[in-house]
Parts: C-alpha cells; sequence; structure tokens
C-alpha cells in the first residue's frame, strides 16, 4: 500500500509543539552605548556593559564588565569586577577582579586592581596599586582590633 508523506494525525503529540533547545554557555546580557551617545552622570547596573560613545560621571558595575570600545571615550571614576580599555579613559579605576588595557587603549588615573593586564603599545599614566584578596580584607581586620586595644588600655588606667 501507498502511503502519503503527509505525517498523520496523532491526538497524543500536538503537532506545532516548541521545545527549547538548551545551549552549553548561558548567554550573557550585555547593554551598549553607541558612538553617538553622549551620557553625563551615574551610570550603573546588573549585566555587562560596552561603551562606544561617550560616559562623563561615574561608571559603577561592582558585579559585572565593562568594556571601552576603540571609539569610546570615557571622562569617570569606575569600578567594576573586570575592565577593558580599547578607546580613552580618564579617570579612576577600581577593579574587584581585572584591568586589561589592549594596545590600542589608553588609561589616565589611579588603579587599584587584583590583577592587570597592559599591552604593548597602551598607555598608562598614573598610580597603580596590584592588591591581593588577602590584603583587601586585612585593613577591617586591624580596624576591628585596634579599637579592643585603645579600650584595654583605658581600662587599665
Amino acid at each position: 500500500m501507498l502511503q502519503s508523506p503527509e505525517p498523520k494525525y496523532s491526538p497524543t503529540a500536538p503537532t506545532n509543539s516548541y521545545i527549547p533547545v538548551k545551549t552549553a554557555a548561558p548567554t550573557m546580557e550585555q547593554a551598549t552605548i553607541g558612538r553617538t551617545l553622549v551620557i553625563k552622570g551615574e551610570v550603573s547596573g546588573a549585566e555587562s556593559l560596552f561603551i562606544d560613545g561617550r560616559v562623563e560621571g561615574t561608571l559603577s558595575f561592582p558585579d559585572n564588565r565593562i568594556t571601552i570600545g576603540r571609539q569610546g571615550n570615557v571622562a569617570a571614576s569606575i569600578n567594576a569586577k573586570e575592565l577593558v580599555i580599547m578607546g580613552k579613559v580618564e579617570g579612576n579605576v577600581e577593579c574587584t577582579d581585572r584591568l586589561d588595557i589592549r594596545s590600542e587603549g589608553s588609561l589616565t588615573g589611579d588603579v587599584i586592581t587584583h590583577r592587570i593586564s597592559v599591552e604593548e603599545g597602551a598607555m598608562l599614566k598614573g598610580i597603580v596599586e596590584v592588591r591581593t584578596p588577602e590584603k583587601k580584607a586585612q585593613p577591617q581586620n586591624q580596624a576591628k582590633q585596634e579599637p579592643a586595644k585603645t579600650m584595654a588600655a583605658t581600662a587599665g588606667a
């Protein structure tokens, strides 16, 4: 018997069902400030940020990455987990993980970070402080111990 190439109707399985496909790597959300945008003020968020325009003020992304594109021009203090600079940055930078200045990038300002990478041809002008995670926690422990010592000395006097 000949059968038609069309699928037969099956009441148990829907014909137009959608099954999402899981990818191996989760998709990362990233906001973008385009080439023609100029932002003045405080910019903060909970996702990664790509800047190819101009930003003046402060950038606060403590748990995410900020990437300054080749056309990016930033005059701001920056707080981020990771910072990649391919454009121009003027301002102080604090990274909780790493700072990466690519060969075409420039940074003028003071830096506090755990890891730093400066490619040949990049420009960096300022004070650089590379901290270890233990060093960051140490001042807090000293601050807690000092009042106890002061109180003990006062009580004994």
